[in-house]
């Protein structure tokens, strides 16, 4: 079988490969071009990169033999995860590798940032001896604020603690039992981290919603001689907004690893500003980090080629092949049930509960929990959440998972609950899977009965049963071109209270929504994209 390692990882991961006698390893000497990589991947089985080669759609169809891309790495940004689970292809990643580096990298530039070193080091080369022009600031006493306490987030609120200095922490997923054991003060808004916090660091993942969200509006809100840090992902602090606010003086200096176009094109603003720190992403450049992603990679593609066993794959649980049989259609309705009650629920909760019952019982339950936790979580680890983090993501947030197998009988053979407690707020759902094709279908909500197709866009609503309403939604539809695939109601009784969901085939604009909802009958209009 064919290794093709297009990126440098660690001679002992490249070892590992050449040791056994089924492989034939080749190793690439520079980072290839789409088009360059297409001839030379047709017989290829295995794909290794880092962040640097790109593995498209088009590079997967030109390898027909191809089973399984290693990602050096956590992000899996550069391979096309969509289209490699079509194609049936692996996709592995090594999510621990450089927790540890990226935390210390972050504390370093903090450091850098607070007494001026790069700056005071090229001036020293330059054969200056300016003091006056590079004095400093302390970093204890004064206030960290941390966007995100994942695994990164909260190593470095823990050096930040042993500095002497407050940390703030926003995430709206983390529960305050966990910000209390970590010793941070959780707040509410991300206001309050702009208004209070001398230093700020983004360690949350890309997503629609942190995109681009430390911007003009964000700089404005900040203390006056703010600096900032983004060793997480580039696009998540706007870069020409950022420039603006460093020449304005709202924001004294900046330090980055990571940025929204890499390499960086030769006209990048920022480098021509003295308050800017930079790094070409370095995060998990150390020689302790690359050796233990190199020897991860390499040793769990071995294992799928070889003996079938799957870890650390972001587009399937790790399991083995007689396992995933077993478990493998409950997976579909697992994550469509995670998704489903992870945007229906509050972003802070304390439990998940998942219950199990009919033959669902007689399954292995690990793989089906995480594949629901990672629906659930998706909001908030963006696509950086798999089947292998996403118990430690719980954890880190604060969230209790707790599993059950139910022996109560039911009009299913098989079926799974999943629950979210936020204080004394619950929100459900729960689904079996009909036929021979195992198809999926949500038929509790919130404790009602229901019959829904876990696909494409919802449309949910509390409504008092009277007749003409589900006429009124559907003429308010058409006459904004949504079209409703299928619909399912459900009412405790005649004219009482009653949920309408609909099947659509595309997201209804906000003025529609915001029309429905200014029915005295109709209350909690959402949309859930699955």
């Amino acid at each position: 079988m064919n290794v093709l390692i297009c990126d440098p990882i660690s001679p002992k991961g490249i070892e590992y490969f050449k040791q056994r006698p089924e492989f034939k390893v080749t190793v690439l000497s520079k980072r290839l071009s789409e088009a360059e990589l297409l001839p030379l991947v047709a017989d290829t089985h295995a794909m290794v990169v880092r962040s640097e080669t790109k593995v498209t759609k088009k590079v997967m169809e030109a390898a027909p033999n191809l089973k399984v891309v290693g990602r050096a790495g956590v992000g899996v940004d550069n391979v096309d995860v969509d289209a490699a689970t079509d194609r049936g292809i692996v996709v592995m990643n090594t999510p621990s590798g450089n927790t540890i580096s990226t935390a210390e990298l972050t504390f370093s530039m903090l450091m850098a940032l607070a007494r001026k070193i790069p700056q005071a080091h090229a001036s020293m080369k330059a054969g200056q001896w300016n003091r006056k022009d590079y004095q400093g600031i302390e970093l204890y006493n004064k206030t960290l604020g941390i966007l995100g306490m994942g695994r990164i987030g909260s190593e470095v609120a823990k050096r930040a603690l042993a500095f002497g200095m407050k940390v703030l922490a926003y995430d709206p997923y983390l529960s305050l039992a966990r910000a209390k054991q970590m010793q941070v003060e959780l707040v509410e808004k991300v206001e309050e981290i702009y208004s209070r916090a001398d230093f700020i660091t983004v360690h949350m993942p890309m997503t629609d919603e942190t995109r681009g969200m430390v911007n003009a509006g964000a700089f404005a809100k900040m203390k006056k001689g703010v600096r900032v840090l983004n060793c997480a992902r580039g696009g998540i602090i706007n870069e020409k907004d950022l420039h603006d606010a460093i020449q304005s003086g709202q924001v004294a200096g900046a330090a980055l690893d990571v940025y929204e176009v890499e390499p960086l094109p030769a006209d990048f603003p920022l480098r021509a500003l003295p308050q800017v720190i930079m790094t070409p992403h370095l995060g998990a450049s150390t020689e302790e980090a690359q050796e233990n992603v190199g020897i991860e990679v390499a040793e769990a593609i071995t294992d799928y080629l070889l003996h079938g066993a799957v870890r650390n794959a972001v587009n399937l649980p790790n399991l083995d092949a007689q396992t995933f049989a077993v478990v493998k259609p409950y997976l579909n309705l697992a994550e469509k049930l995670g998704r489903l009650v992870g945007q229906l629920a509050p972003k802070r909760n304390d439990r998940l509960v998942v219950t199990y019952g009919g033959r669902a019982t007689q399954a292995p339950t690990d793989p089906i929990t995480r594949t629901i936790l990672k629906g659930f979580l998706e909001s908030a680890g963006g696509k950086d959440v798999n089947q292998v983090n996403v118990r430690n993501l719980a954890a880190s947030l604060g969230l209790l998972v707790e599993e059950v197998k139910s022996t109560e009988a039911t009009d299913y053979n098989e079926w799974l609950h999943v629950a979210a407690f936020s204080g004394d707020q619950r929100v459900s759902a729960g689904g079996t899977i009909f036929g021979s094709k195992n198809l999926p279908r949500i038929v509790r909500l919130s404790g009602q009965p229901v019959e829904i197709v876990p696909e494409g866009v919802l449309f949910l609503m509390n409504n008092k049963d009277r007749p003409g309403i589900v006429g009124y939604i559907g003429n308010l539809m058409g006459k904004h071109n949504v079209n409703i695939a299928s619909m399912s109601l459900s009412r405790e009784n005649v004219g009482g209270k009653a949920l309408t969901v609909l099947n659509l085939d595309s997201v209804p604009p906000a003025s529609v929504l915001e029309e429905i909802q200014k029915d005295p009958d109709i209350s909690n209009v959402r949309i859930v994209k699955l």
